[in-house]
């Protein structure tokens, strides 16, 4: 089985930043890509970024480019989003989730993502 465990999120003012982490057990995470999404209320899911099995492919939601950045630690089994100049439309739940295809490019489709976290939630302030 496979277990992710997201952390990092909390209550910040506009223009601050935030460090997800999430955190990858019971399988080889170095041969899957991984990404982030997040789900603000009364809206549906929303594609974040992700990257691809090795870290050298990353692609970014058009809302979040230039201000997060999505890398990974293989030796740690650990994927991060570091989150900069925080906006109040950016507060959602923010889940991590791992591609099920081996050595495969990363979608940006969360149906096609296999595995989830229970989501942490990010909040900003006005």
């Amino acid at each position: 089985q496979v277990q992710l465990v997201e952390s990092g999120g909390g209550l910040v003012q506009a223009g601050g930043s935030l460090r997800l982490s999430c955190a990858a057990s019971g399988r080889t995470f170095s041969t899957n890509a991984m990404g982030w999404f997040r789900q603000a209320p009364g809206k549906e899911r929303e594609f974040v970024a992700n990257i691809g099995w090795n870290g050298g492919r990353t692609y970014y939601a058009d809302s979040v480019k230039d201000r997060f950045t999505i890398s990974r630690d293989n030796t740690k089994n650990t994927l991060y989003l570091q989150m900069n100049s925080l906006k109040p439309e950016d507060t959602a739940v923010y889940y991590c989730a791992a591609y099920g295809s081996i050595y495969s490019p990363p979608p940006k489709r969360g149906e096609e993502y296999d595995y989830w976290g229970q989501g942490t939630q990010v909040t900003v302030s006005s």
